[in-house]
């Protein structure tokens, strides 16, 4: 069967990055000026140097040894002005940079938990991972030393060619013999790194989601024994990923070989304008000295402005990819009411397909009144979780519809769907913090009285007041451990707070094993009463007292009923609970 492509994540244009960085940098104006009055400052002052060097050299060969104090003393004054303000200058920018970082963080946090999971699923989980780590670092990167040092090393240029003009127009017209060629370079270089960094950003968007893929599947790979052919997946992504950086890697040392051809040329014809200056008179010895410190002083700053724009281009590409999401839109209304839609589920005609042409769901129909509970039951691949999370409005219907308390979930906005279903599966998440700010997670003002309720309901109060510090007990990775029985229980203890309207369990009680099973079933019983369900039953007792059962077979419904109506009819489910009545008298 074929696989569709991965849809991406958007990436946002060149135009729009920039206008939301301006939009991020716009409410501190204030430090922004700050930062420009220091590096201006700084960079001014750096030019104090060779001119002073110039004035020396020409006093020692006036054989006025006793007028250098002036001088020297002015070097000095002008070295320690220039760290001052270099330094404050480069904090400013550096704290500024923090806050738009942090900025950008935030908005995409809180963009990319707001997405539907289906759209997720669409790009892969590589996709949107490779975003918030790679990318985000190199933003990082750049605004702790790129946009310092270039901003610092482009002020140095302009200013230099200032110091070179006022010392002769003939010096500066000499230094600029070097500039086509930088020019030429850069944007020869750019020109050929842009496509290259963009390749290298999808590159390891798609090197992550097959390393994630390849070992989150890793008992099913070594079953089938494909783990040579995901080894070679694996290594064809990795690659990609370094053939791009060969690629930039060979493309910058051409790109430094011919900004050391032009600084070779850019001296020399200082050097020889100098000479010729210095030999009709019309400059002195230290002024044509001057002249060449300032250009030989340019060396690193144009190397760092040509060399910085190499990082500063894969900023930008890393920037549009998250811009890319933060614009996305679905947002949520902030001033809507989480009232819940009702609890009553009715389904007609539902149709769904991950791959176009090869339906994982066909034409399945079903009502459940407020209050009831349905039991979904099946072999894997029956269509079981795709159903399920059609319900809670994961994923859109590819026809037919789902109601929830006679709304359909493709009209409900993210509020109110939150309010009225909540799909809690097998793969729960203990979140780092203390153990009630993993439970207000669902609940955000509920009180230590309704989160000592909510963990009696989900029973866990038992282990929870065992703890060290209660509630203040810190929880989740390099903290107090909770194993996977006890964060099943704890997902259901946020249930209970988040209290839907409808609840749905896809295999929630399948990590407990038997030693845990029957805990665990007894908590998601009490947790379910009174509150509309919907079961992926992964043990045939979780079955057994729903209101309505539905069997599943090839993305279609072949049997339904109650426990015993299916029980009497003989038919596939009467078979698998025979097989499970008989492997719990007789366990293997």
């Amino acid at each position: 069967m074929s696989q569709a492509s991965p849809v991406l994540l958007p990436i946002a244009d060149g135009a729009r990055t920039r206008a939301v960085v301006l939009g991020l940098l716009r409410p501190h104006r204030g430090p922004v000026l700050l930062a420009a009055v220091c590096l201006v400052g700084a960079a001014a002052l750096s030019l104090v140097v060779a001119p002073v060097l110039g004035r020396i050299t020409d006093l020692a060969l006036a054989g006025a040894a006793d007028a250098m104090a002036g001088p020297v003393a002015l070097l000095a004054a002008a070295a320690i002005g220039q760290g001052v303000l270099a330094f404050a200058g480069l904090w400013a920018v550096a704290r500024l940079g923090e806050q738009v970082l942090a900025a950008i963080r935030e908005d995409f946090v809180a963009r990319a938990l707001a997405l539907p999971l289906e759209r997720i699923e669409q790009g892969g989980s590589g996709d949107l991972t490779s975003r918030i780590t790679e990318d985000i670092a190199m933003v990082g990167e750049a605004v702790r030393t790129a946009v310092p040092d270039f901003a610092q090393s482009a002020l140095v240029l302009a200013l230099t060619f200032l110091g070179l003009t006022a010392l002769d127009w003939r010096f500066a017209l000499a230094a600029l013999l070097a500039v086509p060629i930088q020019a030429l370079t850069a944007g020869w270089y750019l020109r050929r790194s842009a496509p290259i960094y963009a390749e290298r950003r999808a590159a390891a968007g798609g090197e992550q989601q097959q390393l994630l893929d390849s070992l989150s599947g890793a008992g099913t790979v070594r079953a089938f024994g494909v783990a040579d052919a995901h080894v070679g997946l694996v290594g064809a992504r990795i690659d990609r990923s370094i053939g791009a950086v060969v690629t930039v890697t060979l493309l910058q040392t051409r790109f430094f070989g011919r900004l050391n051809a032009a600084e070779l040329l850019g001296l020399s014809a200082v050097l020889v304008t100098g000479f010729a200056l210095v030999d009709s008179g019309a400059v002195k010895v230290g002024a044509a000295l001057a002249a060449a410190l300032y250009f030989a002083g340019l060396f690193n700053p144009v190397n760092s402005v040509l060399f910085l724009l190499d990082v500063l281009q894969s900023a930008t590409a890393s920037l549009a990819r998250l811009v890319g999401v933060t614009d996305l839109p679905g947002g949520e209304p902030a001033d809507l009411p989480a009232e819940s839609a009702g609890g009553s589920i009715e389904v007609h005609g539902l149709r769904y397909a991950y791959v176009e042409g090869h339906d994982v769901l066909r034409d399945v129909s079903f009502t459940i009144p407020e209050g009831g509970s349905v039991a979904l039951v099946g072999a894997s691949g029956g269509g079981k979780t795709t159903l399920a999370k059609l319900i809670a409005g994961v994923h859109r219907p590819g026809s037919g519809t789902v109601l929830l308390g006679g709304a359909a979930t493709t009209d409900l906005d993210p509020v109110r769907l939150r309010a009225t279903v909540a799909l809690v599966t097998q793969e729960v998440h203990v979140f780092a913090g203390t153990l009630a700010e993993d439970l207000r997670l669902a609940a955000p003002d509920a009180t230590d009285e309704e989160l000592w309720a909510a963990l009696e309901t989900a029973g866990l109060s038992a282990w929870a007041k065992a703890l060290p510090g209660g509630l203040d007990t810190e929880v989740g990775e390099g903290s107090h451990g909770v194993d996977a029985a006890r964060a099943q229980h704890l997902a259901l203890a946020r249930l209970v707070l988040a209290d839907p309207a409808i609840a749905i369990l896809d295999e929630a009680t399948a990590e407990a094993g038997s030693s845990g099973s029957r805990a665990l079933e007894t908590a998601a019983a009490r947790v379910l009463s009174g509150r509309t369900s919907v079961t992926v039953a992964h043990r045939l007792t979780q079955a057994r007292n729903a209101d309505l059962i539905l069997v599943l077979d090839s993305g279609e419904i072949i049997e339904r009923g109650t426990h015993d109506e299916l029980v009497a009819f003989g038919g596939r489910y009467a078979r698998l609970w025979e097989a499970w009545a008989a492997h719990r008298v007789h366990p293997a």
